[in-house]
């Protein structure tokens, strides 16, 4: 099977990078499934329903999102009805969606997604090892899912370089997101899992990690907030992993980072 994971979408540059490219990646690397994580998608504060049917027809098949997933008030509502939008697996029972979802694509093959979010640095939530351990009792890889995929929304890097390790053998890939930088660590693990601890950003990296940049500056030079973040609108670069698996059990046989556009070199296959 072949997956393509795209870092977080920054804004309207972002999402302009997703729907440009998306669709000419799906067939010219004939991808099965395609990932992305859209917690910053609407003018770099979570998604919307419409940003989530655009990336549909882009060839997108599942979002998820993180930490900010309920910037917009709408979502807590929208997301009980679409099944292929995610938020952390890792919230409070009782929070609207669902953080995991089992996903049969048209060939008949499965594909297990499971987000958490990290907890150092960011909200005190639930463990979200225990968190993921408990999704992978239900399905196992090869048998009751062909693929499995698990983001983890995190600071630190320690934190999900020890979930990669928490899933070795046991799932497809682990790819970080959160920090919008795409790490240089792309590599299969000892037991066959594909890991990579930030796949990057879909964005302007012309840009504080996303934003435009005179109010970052000011906030971290001044102290003083002077307005509202906002993205930068520049050309994007769509940061991604390209993961192949073996179709008999599921685990990684090659991870390839890519980026397209925009200033970061450029990385493809």
């Amino acid at each position: 099977m072949k997956l393509l994971y795209c870092g977080d979408v920054v804004g309207r540059a972002g999402r302009d990078a997703i729907v440009a490219r998306v669709p000419e990646l799906r067939r010219s690397l004939g991808l099965d499934f395609v990932l992305v994580n859209g917690e910053n998608a609407a003018a770099g504060f979570g998604i919307t329903g419409k940003i989530c049917e655009e990336f549909y027809a882009a060839g997108v098949d599942v979002i998820v999102l993180g930490n900010h997933a309920w910037d917009q008030r709408e979502t807590l509502s929208y997301i009980n009805g679409d099944p292929r939008l995610l938020r952390p697996l890792n919230y409070p029972k009782g929070t609207p969606g669902k953080g995991a979802g089992l996903f049969t694509l048209q060939n008949g093959k499965k594909v297990l997604v499971i987000q958490v979010m990290g907890r150092i640095f960011m909200d005190p939530l639930d463990d979200p090892f225990a968190a993921v351990d408990g999704e992978l009792q239900k399905y196992r890889l090869g048998s009751g899912a062909d693929a499995i995929v698990v983001d983890i929304h995190g600071e630190a890097t320690s934190e999900k370089m020890a979930m990669g390790h928490f899933c070795d053998g046991r799932v497809s890939l682990v790819c970080g997101t959160h920090s919008h930088v795409p790490t240089a660590d792309a590599q299969i693990l000892p037991n066959g899992t594909a890991y990579q601890t930030d796949a990057g950003m879909c964005g302007d990296y012309n840009s504080v990690i996303g934003m435009e940049k005179t109010e970052p500056l000011n906030r971290f030079t001044r102290r003083v907030p002077g307005g509202r973040f906002e993205p930068a609108m520049g050309e994007a670069t769509l940061c991604a992993v390209y993961v192949e698996t073996d179709d008999r059990t599921g685990l990684a046989t090659r991870i390839q980072p890519i980026r397209l556009g925009g200033r970061l070199q450029q990385a493809m296959l």
